[in-house]
């Protein structure tokens, strides 16, 4: 129990970072590897409400201080076309999301962007929950199948926070910034032109 407690806390907190935190499906592996007699679903279980609880947290954090305090009109107004769009598309976006949480590609800047539309969150909270769920599971039970044969010095997941780490994340970060740069009403219209939002003077930031 305190072990799982322990991950709980753990991946809450991984997941509450908006940047460069170590991704949880290593934590996964570690837990699988070290930990050969715990139930591979009971710790992803916890792992991926964890995890869940955590984007969202971070999700309502990019609404209420990003969107609501830090960026201006013209910048919400962007972003309310691209919540336009996806609320037209209910089923498109759930298994995108769905699709999405089974990789082991940084899902940080994801909630953030979807926080900055202001989007009803269990709309990404429910397919993200069960992708993780089958993932978390995976990395677990390929672990744990993994320490039957190597010893505990063959854990080797450290070597993941070299290039692949820093790379994802410098990518995704850009594409976080163009996502609110990008002017959707012009790329979503009938031209399908992708041209950056025009900076405006009255674009400021609620005091």
């Amino acid at each position: 129990m305190k072990t799982l407690l322990i991950l709980f806390v753990g991946v809450y907190a991984l997941n509450i970072v908006p940047a460069f935190a170590p991704p949880t499906w290593m934590a996964m592996s570690w837990l699988g590897f070290n930990r050969p007699h715990l139930e591979p679903l009971l710790i992803a279980v916890v792992a991926a409400v964890a995890a869940t609880l955590g984007r969202l947290t971070l999700a309502v954090f990019a609404k209420t201080l990003v969107r609501n305090r830090l960026i201006g009109a013209r910048t919400r107004e962007n972003l309310d076309v691209v919540r336009e769009a996806i609320e037209a598309r209910p089923k498109f976006t759930v298994g995108a999301v769905l699709l999405y949480a089974f990789t082991p590609f940084p899902s940080n800047y994801l909630f953030i962007a979807y926080g900055l539309t202001a989007l009803p969150l269990p709309v990404i909270a429910v397919p993200f929950f069960l992708g993780r769920l089958v993932s978390y599971t995976a990395w677990a039970t390929a672990a744990r199948t993994a320490a039957r044969y190597l010893g505990p010095e063959s854990d080797g997941a450290g070597t993941w926070f070299s290039g692949y780490f820093v790379v994802t994340q410098l990518v995704f970060l850009f594409l976080l910034y163009a996502f609110v740069k990008i002017d959707w009403r012009e790329l979503l219209g009938k031209r399908h032109e992708l041209h950056w939002l025009a900076k405006r003077r009255d674009d400021a930031p609620r005091d």
